[in-house]
């Protein structure tokens, strides 16, 4: 999972008023067109190269397995990568990237504790304090790679070889107020993301993708002109995911995603967490993993037809030098 324009929305505008230096209002529109296969599968040239990665990534997952070990912190294996462990013992073969989920009071002490624990080749990648951070997870990553997804490519934060962490959130139960929650961690996500890059990566063409990308460079232009940082929206989107904290409904979301509910779980569908193999030594996933996979996936274990595959093909990767 990465940030961005996912899922099945694209923005056509937005209209900032005037900041008066604590807040900025955002009107906006947009359509809504079913993008099938939005997140492409891309084919690496060389499979060695996409091997390579995933060692990489299966390394930062260990170094993160062992620091929360060590600090007593509860995680799971998340999205694709619970479907690979389940299914393949470890990467999906044609995946490219990990994604691992904690609760947000779990989530909050990595973020705290973990960056003088992790050794000296790993870094916490916090989108607090990163500047033009394009999204609205952590990441554990390889200090001295680069690994850019196509979709950030026009991003001054250059991303490394990372695993993606993602905080979840408490669910409010009434409908409506959930929905609400929804569009605002939508429309935030979306503006972080478009405050780091003017040219998000599109699936539209022709006069379409015109059109998009122009208004992308717009509002990505008048947050600039604000002074509107990406901290700033982070933080706009976090107090929204975090809006209904504590209300006590034993049920959690994935706020970064353009659908949270179908990312929800209830407490009792994590805890306990178990081990599970993953690349050859053990990771922790969530105690209903196959109950969580069922509704992510429908048949997770029925292998998808390429035309259905997703991954993240890097534009740009760069491993560690060699000692």
């Amino acid at each position: 999972m990465v940030g961005g324009f996912e899922h099945d929305t694209n923005f056509l505008y937005f209209l900032f008023s005037a900041s008066d230096g604590n807040e900025v209002t955002v009107s906006y529109c947009w359509y809504e067109r079913k993008v099938e296969g939005w997140m492409a599968y891309k084919e690496y040239d060389d499979p060695a190269e996409l091997r390579r990665l995933q060692v990489a990534s299966a390394e930062i997952l260990k170094e993160f397995d062992r620091v929360c070990a060590k600090l007593g912190i509860q995680y799971f294996v998340y999205a694709g990568t619970a479907l690979g462990a389940v299914r393949h013992g470890g990467f999906i073969p044609w995946d490219d990237d990990i994604d691992v989920a904690l609760l947000r009071a779990d989530y909050e002490r990595f973020l705290a504790e973990a960056p003088a624990e992790v050794g000296e080749r790993f870094e916490v990648v916090d989108p607090r304090t990163t500047p033009h951070f394009p999204a609205c997870n952590a990441n554990l990553a390889l200090a001295n790679t680069v690994c850019v997804p196509e979709e950030f490519a026009g991003c001054p934060c250059r991303y490394k070889i990372s695993i993606g962490i993602y905080a979840l959130d408490d669910m409010v139960d009434d409908p409506l107020l959930f929905r609400r929650q929804c569009r605002s961690t939508w429309l935030w996500g979306r503006l972080a993301f478009l405050r780091a890059t003017p040219t998000p990566y599109l699936a539209e063409t022709g006069w379409k993708r015109v059109v998009v990308l122009a208004a992308c460079r717009i509002a990505h232009t008048l947050m600039k002109l604000l002074g509107v940082s990406s901290q700033r929206i982070y933080g706009k989107w976090e107090r929204a995911a975090r809006r209904y904290e504590g209300c006590g409904s034993g049920r959690v979301a994935d706020f970064t995603d353009r659908n949270p509910g179908d990312w929800s779980m209830s407490l009792t569908e994590i805890a306990p967490t178990k081990s599970i193999m993953f690349e050859g030594f053990l990771v922790q996933t969530a105690c209903e993993d196959g109950v969580l996979l069922s509704r992510q996936y429908g048949d997770y274990l029925e292998i998808p037809p390429v035309e259905q595959r997703k991954n993240h093909r890097p534009c740009v990767l760069e491993f560690e030098p060699e000692q």
